[in-house]
């Protein structure tokens, strides 16, 4: 995906219209008080099919702003929509701001307040080959002919922006798509996919649907029964990004850390480490995620966060570095991962089953959970099309297992390799508005994997 400078003339003129409000309601400001905008935007178009058919289909657009008032060590925001006329928003951010004068008087005082500080002014834009919204159920369709073929397909444009009190503003605007779906058996067994970015590729999704099919036969046969113990097992780029998305919620946060709350403790003390195989980063290179956080804040291009086995950085926000006398690396208010890569290795992807040898295969994961924080040992089942391997061919599907392994023997002495090649696993989440980015995953193997029941 590339930058570019055209953008929809709705888009301009909602870039227009924001920056009008922001220098409005600045003009309002009395001395001694702050104030943040954040824009959350979107004109998506949304699929949904069922039997290879389309079930529901619409256009959304949607914007709102979540304003911020911040004085005398006190905040209080209020969230309302920007639709593009003036006088509406006008009328709605002018009582916003009142309301916000009314109610901070009556809050606490926060000692860790993060006021708005710096000169940062930024304005991304990047342009993909969408597909045009008449031609996405036939596109989406006809090479899925004969499947029982279920999902969601959500594409369009993305907005976020930012503007303070001290100046700082940032646009960024990114055409993104996600395809969700699974295809399921005559016996009722579901194989789970996803197809994402900002360019469609036809090529590549029907390469998908080939290496769906060529699962489904062998997903269709009878589930082989798997006794609890340790096996050789191999996760593939679904499996781990589920892993990943977990670490990313809390655990490589400085705060939780401070707190005691995070399951990698162990790694920030030193006292343990991760493969020298192992490496994860934020990267904002791929331009799905805007590198500014909600101070406006610019987050360096690249983070590295675990390198070669070792925790190097954790993830700090101004808030935390406030609180614990440390230096903030443009983290967001949740310290959690915002566009997270983990570093491919040299297994080419035709010598998976080869080097697994004999033991299971795992395409996704689900319901994770920590069941031991403090040894980082979690928890979850296996899901959708997992198979038992014996010398390098696919057996049987297996029936779901339970599985209960510490990320320090499964990400650290036990990982064998890593493959060569990647796979973008997009966050699909449309709860509220449809979600940014999504992780850069590598397949891997690892030894003696534990499965509990």
């Amino acid at each position: 995906m590339g930058a570019g400078n055209k953008m929809n003339p709705d888009l301009a003129e909602l870039e227009a219209s924001f920056n009008q409000l922001v220098a409005a309601l600045l003009a309002e400001l009395n001395p001694g008080e702050h104030l943040t905008l954040r824009l959350t935007g979107e004109q998506s178009q949304f699929v949904r099919f069922n039997h290879a058919k389309v079930r529901q289909t619409g256009l959304v657009t949607d914007c709102q702003i979540h304003l911020t008032l911040m004085s005398e060590q006190r905040t209080a925001y209020y969230d309302f929509p920007l639709t593009g006329n003036w006088q509406t928003d006008w009328q709605q951010a002018r009582s916003s701001l009142q309301e916000l004068r009314r109610e901070l008087p009556q809050l606490p005082i926060d000692p860790y307040l993060v006021l708005p500080t710096g000169h940062a002014v930024s304005r991304e834009i990047h342009t993909g080959q969408l597909l045009p919204p008449n031609e996405v159920a036939a596109t989406v369709l006809t090479p899925v002919d004969g499947l029982d073929f279920t999902g969601i397909y959500a594409g369009g444009v993305l907005l976020r922006a930012y503007a303070d009190s001290v100046g700082q503003k940032h646009w960024f605007a990114t055409d993104s798509f996600s395809l969700d779906y699974s295809i399921f058996t005559a016996s009722g067994q579901a194989l789970k996919g996803t197809f994402a970015g900002s360019d469609w590729n036809a090529e590549a999704y029907a390469a998908k649907l080939a290496d769906a099919r060529g699962q489904l036969d062998r997903l269709d046969q009878p589930p082989k029964s798997i006794a609890k113990g340790h096996y050789r097992t191999y996760l593939a780029p679904a499996a781990i990004a589920e892993i990943v998305a977990y670490l990313a919620w809390g655990t490589l946060s400085e705060a939780a850390i401070q707190q005691g709350n995070s399951g990698l403790r162990l790694l920030q003390l030193g006292e343990k480490q991760l493969s020298p195989l192992f490496t994860l980063r934020e990267n904002f290179q791929y331009g799905l995620v805007p590198r500014f956080n909600g101070w406006g804040e610019v987050a360096p291009l690249t983070l590295p966060v675990i390198e070669s086995g070792k925790l190097v950085n954790t993830l700090i926000n101004s808030r935390t570095a406030k609180e614990y006398g440390k230096a903030a690396n443009g983290a967001d208010s949740e310290e959690s991962l915002r566009s997270p890569e983990v570093i491919p290795g040299t297994l080419d992807p035709a010598d998976i089953l080869k080097t697994l040898g004999t033991g299971l295969y795992l395409s996704n994961l689900h319901y994770l959970n920590w069941s031991d924080r403090a040894t980082a040992r979690m928890t979850g089942m296996t899901r959708y099309a997992c198979f038992w391997v014996e010398n390098g061919e696919i057996v049987a599907p297996i029936e779901n297992l339970r599985f209960d392994e510490s990320l320090y023997r499964c990400f650290g002495e036990n990982l064998v390799t890593l493959t060569r090649t990647q796979e973008f696993v997009p966050n699909v989440e449309t709860y509220g508005y449809r979600s940014l980015g999504g992780t850069w995953v590598p397949g891997m193997v690892v030894d003696d994997f534990t499965y509990t029941l």
